[in-house]
């Protein structure tokens, strides 16, 4: 695409109060965004009303435009339009495409057939091991792993498929020029590194809480199916796999503990048809794939260095008092063997002085 065709695209794009639904009428009406700016106000009335009429006569905000435009120019950046053969298919397979993508790092991976892993930002220690573990797997197996950047289970997807051969996509709800959460600045680094950082949003855009909702539409969208591990009844990730359903890709969901509120939003979804899974392995036979050879289970089911113990912890949540009730051991000798379990990563430390075995 031409410089001055693009920029038409992102003037159009920056109008304020210019929704995709819109900017897609202007689009049906009007051709491409140059006619669309270079109509008339009255000819614009007739199709997005006199307020946006006349904000589009004005155009958009004149810093915002020339700071985009320097952003762009600059390495690993790009501007994708619905209008460029790079624009990924599968978006265009949904009811509200973004007009406007901005994306920073490897462009490449949006060729890539791709996986969701979304889940709880409070995620349990099992469950970040998990994520890693599955996107890991799955990255290594063709998919390509797309998450929100969120605490939790989207960072560990990403760092999972970061490290297989097929990296991660984030799709973001601000501005690529701010990370959020800060505590991700880092993973942010190496996404645009080794990976792939995605908004539909201008850059200045902060994390307001609509956006979230409208950036899990397009992990779903750009998505062969959803896998989702850990998440409450009342969840973001509901709202993904809401978004896939409709979209008609492919949920999934790893079951947990049935004492969990992390495990509740699963076993509804469960219940509701997606596919309860355990291994990668699970996940790439309905999607028609195979696990690429050597690669290791999801789930490590040795005995462990303790086995006697880490049967009595089960792998529920469990205090200090219920481990010395079941083994007869006084709590001096239990905090002890413990922590031996938790320094060889067997045994997770929670919140509140509970533990948790880990696979």
């Amino acid at each position: 695409m031409q410089s001055a065709e693009l920029e038409a695209w992102l003037r159009l794009g920056l109008i304020p109060r210019l929704g995709p639904v819109t900017f897609r009428k202007l689009l049906s009406e009007f051709g491409d965004p140059d006619s669309a700016l270079g109509a008339s106000t009255n000819m614009l009335e007739k199709v997005v009303g006199r307020g946006l009429a006349t904000a589009i006569g004005d155009g958009p905000d004149r810093d915002l435009l020339s700071s985009t435009l320097d952003w762009i120019s600059r390495e690993k950046n790009q501007l994708l339009t619905l209008a460029d053969s790079a624009y990924p298919k599968t978006l265009l397979e949904i009811s509200d495409p973004p007009p406007l993508l901005y994306i920073k790092g490897n462009s490449e991976l949006l060729k890539n057939d791709a996986l969701g892993i979304v889940g709880s930002r409070s995620a349990t220690p099992q469950g970040i091991s998990n994520a890693e573990a599955f996107a890991s797997e799955l990255s290594d197996s063709q998919f390509t792993i797309i998450s929100g950047l969120a605490l939790g289970i989207d960072a560990a997807a990403h760092r999972g498929g970061l490290n297989g051969r097929n990296s991660s996509i984030a799709v973001v709800g601000t501005g690529l020029d701010i990370v959020y959460p800060a505590r991700n600045r880092k993973l942010a680094h190496d996404l645009s590194d080794r990976g792939l950082i995605i908004s539909e949003f201008p850059l200045g855009t902060k994390p307001v809480a609509a956006n979230f909702p409208r950036r899990n539409r397009l992990i779903s969208g750009m998505s062969r199916g959803v896998l989702v591990i850990e998440a409450a009844v009342k969840s973001g990730s509901l709202i993904t796999a809401r978004y896939a359903l409709e979209q008609g890709r492919d949920v999934f969901a790893v079951p947990g503990s049935i004492h969990s509120t992390l495990s509740k939003g699963c076993h509804a979804l469960i219940k509701q048809g997606a596919k309860l899974v355990e291994t990668a392995e699970d996940v790439l036979s309905e999607l028609g794939q195979q696990l690429v050879e050597g690669n290791p289970s999801s789930v490590d089911a040795s005995p462990g260095s303790n086995p006697e113990l880490l049967n009595a912890v089960g792998f529920d949540p469990v205090d200090l008092d219920t481990i010395c009730g079941r083994t007869g051991l006084t709590a001096e000798n239990a905090s002890a063997m413990l922590l031996e379990l938790e320094l060889n990563g067997e045994l997770a430390r929670l919140p509140g002085g509970s533990f948790q075995r880990l696979r």
